[in-house]
């Protein structure tokens, strides 16, 4: 048996110990009882960014999105197809800059979409504009190693 790692709840943002090894058999949250790997991209505030991207023993990729924004709106159903491929590897999330002003501007966002990739509670990669799904899977995975 492997180490446990540290997984957050999509639904009720708890950290969870799961077996390196269960990652890929659909654990559940032990607190709500939900699927801790959905297949879709998690809703953050920043209370809840905190605690993925401070918690989560698997990388965060964040997508920083407004409503407005013509690009971001396409690029969403290539985001939650690359949730499906990623997960349990990678937990997908999206920050509205619109509804969450500060973490935009903590992180600098320039422009949206931008993707920022997060590992151990650091940003190790960012890439701004709208991606197809194959082309955000290659891109995370690239800069995971």
């Amino acid at each position: 048996m492997t180490s446990p790692a540290h997984i957050v709840c999509p639904h009720c943002h708890t950290t969870n110990r799961v077996a390196t090894d269960d990652l890929h058999n659909e654990p559940d949250c032990g607190r709500c009882h939900q699927p801790l790997f959905t297949a879709h991209s998690t809703a953050l505030d920043v209370d809840a960014f905190e605690r993925h991207i401070g918690r989560n023993d698997i990388p965060v990729l964040v997508d920083f999105w407004a409503p407005w924004c013509g690009p971001c709106r396409q690029m969403a159903p290539a985001f939650e197809q690359a949730a499906s491929q990623l997960e349990p590897a990678v937990r997908l999330a999206k920050v509205n800059t619109e509804e969450v002003q500060g973490l935009g501007q903590r992180f600098n966002i320039r422009s949206i979409p931008t993707l920022a990739l997060f590992r151990n509670g650091r940003e190790v990669a960012r890439q701004a504009g709208a991606m197809g799904a194959a082309d955000i899977v290659r891109w995370t995975r690239s800069h995971l190693g």
